[in-house]
């Protein structure tokens, strides 16, 4: 089945549909989840402004916002681009926010004693010491991005490897649901 619709194209045109959804997606994400996390984390009023909304958005499975996302976006790319978005974006802020919060004030003291401005402290200590934790959650946005073009395409979509799985299912094609499920196995 993989070999049938690699040679007729098939898989090509939807791969490139879900990875661009993806890409976007996740990239958006990270562009909003990563400052968002530094600044929630390094300003008070920010974090006491944002909390409540980023810990009742988190809570919010995502598969809820679908229906909004595709009366607003149609099925067409920015539904998927907006649900892989919700997905990504808050593991990645979440965990920035809690590396941020983690890092040891005595070594942010020690810089600022040699007059180190917030710039310089941000790139000298709380970025390095934040590390582990932006990576986990790039992790772990990656994961939830890939679900998100998932279920994006199952329910509001015309091509993708979501869609592809899904049309097969509801046409009894087990090899081709086969094949789309190995692609979002390797991808993961």
């Amino acid at each position: 089945a993989f070999y049938s619709l690699l040679m007729n194209g098939k898989i090509d045109e939807h791969f490139y549909v879900s990875a661009a959804a993806f890409i976007s997606g996740l990239g958006i994400a990270i562009a909003v989840g990563l400052p968002f996390g530094l600044l929630m984390g390094r300003s008070r009023f920010l974090d006491a402004l944002l909390d409540p909304y980023v810990t009742a958005l988190n809570a919010t499975p995502r598969l809820v916002w679908l229906p909004l996302f595709i009366l607003w976006f149609g099925i067409g790319i920015w539904s998927k681009i907006m649900i892989v978005f919700a997905g990504a974006v808050f593991p990645l802020l979440i965990n920035t926010y809690t590396g941020v919060k983690n890092v040891d004030r005595v070594l942010v003291n020690v810089v600022r004693s040699f007059g180190a401005n917030e710039w310089q402290v941000m790139k000298v200590v709380i970025l390095p010491n934040s590390l582990p934790y932006i990576i986990a959650g790039l992790r772990l946005a990656i994961g939830r991005a890939i679900l998100g073009v998932v279920v994006g395409e199952f329910f509001g979509s015309s091509k993708g490897l979501g869609y592809m799985i899904a049309s097969a299912a509801t046409n009894y094609k087990v090899d081709v649901v086969f094949v789309g499920t190995a692609i979002f196995m390797g991808l993961s």
